[in-house]
């Protein structure tokens, strides 16, 4: 399954009312370990279909980055039934955030 691009407008569709756990990557283009990490993201994304993958641009939706009170990036949430289980901040290994799903 590909990424999805959440924004404020969608975010009540493809994450409060997904029907399956999905992980948000809260990045930006001019970050470092953003970089790192997003292709780990679409590695688990094609991999899982089990699992919605989407991708909040912390520049572009700032009220989201808000609501979540995202302060370093990347940060990975973790949603289930609409709601964040799991987070965790910093570039991580796939390992890692394939243990941060399992929960």
């Amino acid at each position: 399954m590909s990424v999805v691009t959440i924004t404020k407008e969608n975010f009540e569709a493809e994450v409060r009312r997904s029907d399956k756990p999905v992980l948000v990557d809260f990045w930006a283009s001019w970050c470092g370990p953003c970089r790192m990490v997003s292709p780990i993201v679409d590695e688990i994304a094609e991999e899982n279909p089990a699992v919605k993958v989407g991708k909040v641009n912390v520049d572009e939706q700032p009220e989201l980055a808000q609501m979540f009170g995202v302060m370093s990036i990347p940060t990975l949430t973790v949603f289930r039934d609409g709601q964040a289980v799991r987070t965790t901040v910093g570039a991580q290994p796939k390992a890692a955030i394939l243990r941060l799903l399992e929960g």
